[in-house]
């Protein structure tokens, strides 16, 4: 456990801090191009929003995936890490249109689209600059899958996406414009799932949905499926690399592509979570009536998860190897709700001790804030330190 990280050096750093494990980052991005490339036609890109640290962009840049944007920003951090523009999608609900004139003037792979109004939009914009944007309808598939509500996103109910009753009015009103190119479906169902039923019922609804097309002689040339494959947060030491065998082969298993027919994946947490750490030092231990509290020097600011998502993460005292005891974790910030765990077993904890919270690699340095003024933390990758 505490092999893994650079105890020493960590010692002397200002806390808190992310510290991303290049080497096992290296070793997931590997595994994800082995398993996906014993499908024809499966191409991945990396779902910028989970963590956009410009070191480890440049690492996963170079192992050849593409970048999955939701906004402008992420755009230009793809392009400044050195991802081609002909392997950059663009999602997102609310496209403004200096993003939308920016994805133009990349001549980005694609838009993915999730309403007829932000289609007229891009149409008009891309009139303007003479250009064709190519797009891809982002289909709201009504499946539900088997994690948190707020991050569950292919139910009808969710914000995201076109109703399925709608997909084909919408592609005929594309077939008219002159600026846009229709190319295909785009579909993304959730996050942090584990039951490869959600996948394979996912398949289902798009085999059903192709044959409904071709009966009026509309043909797919891409279909994009997101992300959504979940980590074990419960053990990172043991499980560091999700199934990504599992998860392309039900695709291969389930999907029914047609010949010369593309599928594109949105991995962002599989990718980069495993990898990362916050690493906190312990500020006091406070003896409550009830309780003992290891109170650290970081919190929600740093790490929102918890409190936003009541999110799991593994917390290991990388100091000490004293037989365990039990604290409640907390952090600085002045709300109730700044708590990493409660009544969880640590080897005994003092101050100045150094705490991992471990799978932190997504969704963590990304979404950190500066509220009660603090600073930002720093992301360091290995070759860093």
């Amino acid at each position: 456990m505490k092999g893994i990280f650079p105890i020493e050096k960590f010692s002397q750093m200002e806390t808190p801090f992310y510290y991303y494990d290049t080497e096992l980052l290296r070793e997931t991005l590997r595994t994800i191009n082995q398993e996906a490339g014993k499908h024809e036609g499966f191409v991945v890109h990396y779902a910028i929003k989970a963590n956009a640290n410009p070191k480890v962009l440049n690492v996963i840049c170079q192992a050849g995936l593409g970048a999955d944007c939701v906004s402008g920003g992420e755009i230009r951090a793809s392009l400044n890490a050195g991802f081609p523009a002909s392997r950059i999608v663009y999602a997102g609900v609310g496209k403004s249109d200096w993003e939308i004139n920016l994805g133009l003037d990349k001549n980005i792979f694609c838009f993915n689209v999730e309403s007829v109004a932000e289609l007229e939009v891009i149409n008009e914009l891309a009139t303007k600059r003479d250009r064709i944007a190519p797009i891809c309808f982002r289909i709201n598939p009504d499946v539900g899958a088997h994690t948190h509500a707020k991050i569950t996103t292919g139910l009808a109910e969710n914000k995201f996406g076109i109703a399925m009753r709608d997909m084909e009015a919408a592609i005929e009103e594309a077939a008219q414009m002159k600026n846009v190119k229709f190319m295909g479906l785009h579909f993304h169902i959730g996050s942090q799932i584990l039951d490869m039923g959600d996948f394979a019922a996912l398949c289902n609804r798009i085999n059903d949905l192709q044959n409904e097309l071709e009966k009026r002689h509309i043909k797919l040339e891409h279909i994009n499926v997101g992300g959504g494959l979940g980590i074990d947060y419960q053990h990172p030491n043991r499980v560091p690399i999700p199934d990504f065998k599992a998860f392309f082969d039900t695709y291969a298993r389930h999907l029914k592509l047609r010949p010369g027919q593309k599928l594109h994946f949105e991995l962002g947490r599989a990718v980069v979570a495993q990898m990362g750490s916050l690493i906190t030092r312990t500020l006091y231990i406070k003896q409550g009536t009830a309780k003992q509290f290891a109170i650290v020097d970081a919190g929600m600011t740093d790490l929102i998860r918890p409190a936003l998502y009541q999110a799991y993460h593994k917390i290991e005292n990388i100091s000490s190897e004293e037989p365990k005891e039990t604290y409640d974790v907390v952090g600085p910030i002045c709300e109730s709700s700044d708590v990493f765990a409660k009544a969880i077993d640590l080897n005994k904890t003092h101050r100045g001790d150094l705490l991992a919270l471990r799978s932190a690699g997504a969704y963590g340095e990304i979404m950190a804030s500066q509220y009660n003024c603090r600073k930002l933390p720093v992301g360091y990758i290995t070759e860093d330190l």
